[in-house]
């Protein structure tokens, strides 16, 4: 569960986010949309506790994300899982290492990560990739191991920004198809931060448009309705 109420963020006067408030229950999957500026990334930091509100509150699960102390930040962190758009791999270490070294950051048995990691690459169908170097790997099985990565530790939230930016329409709409998964089949939240609004209408979930720092609509989206209504009215600004 995902509260935010009545969120402001200024830097240096300048309101990146004004007044915002939204419910997001456990198990969702949700689009944040809006163009360059509106505030996504101001609202992505807050919620990874990079950035402190000016004003106003964001709970996550029961926890005031603007009260927590350094100490416990990295243990918050544990409930996210992060998909970037440039992937944000160690270049040095294979497929199969990207994902055990974020496994063993957090104390994971070595025999649960010989375990799950290879079933991890099988989830996002790279099993055939572990020895591989992210500069071996293509655009697309980059991000499968990026998604990989961001499940390993069994959060319960996944955030994915801009997932689909740095790869092809094809393989992005197999990235999306695993995320869709990923929050059938495990039950996890997933917000997915995006200015690709064919994907948005292709997909028709819970769509939180944000526009210069404020929210500017709430819609549940499907079928035909959903494409029109993203395309058509979000478009014609």
């Amino acid at each position: 569960m995902i509260d935010f109420i009545n969120v402001t963020k200024e830097y240096s006067d300048t309101a990146a986010l004004s007044n915002v408030s939204f419910h997001i229950d456990n198990g969702e999957f949700v689009f944040i949309v809006g163009h360059s500026g509106a505030g996504k990334t101001t609202m992505t930091k807050l919620l990874l506790r990079e950035e402190k509100v000016t004003e106003g509150q964001i709970l996550v699960d029961g926890i005031d994300v603007t009260e927590l102390s350094a100490r416990n930040i990295p243990h918050y962190r544990r409930k996210l899982g992060m998909v970037f758009q440039d992937f944000r791999l160690f270049k040095d270490k294979t497929a199969y290492e990207n994902i055990a070294c974020i496994m063993r950051a957090v104390g994971t048995p070595g025999r649960e990560i010989r375990n799950r990691v290879p079933a991890l690459l099988r989830t996002v169908a790279i099993e055939d990739k572990a020895k591989h170097f992210p500069s071996e790997l293509s655009g697309g099985e980059q991000q499968r191991v990026a998604l990989a990565r961001a499940i390993a530790n069994n959060p319960d939230i996944i955030i994915a920004d801009e997932p689909t930016g740095n790869i092809d329409p094809e393989m992005s709409i197999e990235i999306m198809n695993l995320l869709m998964r990923i929050n059938t089949l495990l039950g996890k939240t997933v917000i997915v931060v995006t200015h690709d609004l064919g994907l948005v209408a292709r997909y028709g979930h819970r769509v939180i448009r944000l526009e210069g720092g404020k929210l500017d609509s709430d819609i549940s989206l499907s079928g035909e309705d959903s494409e029109n209504a993203v395309l058509g009215g979000m478009n014609n600004e």
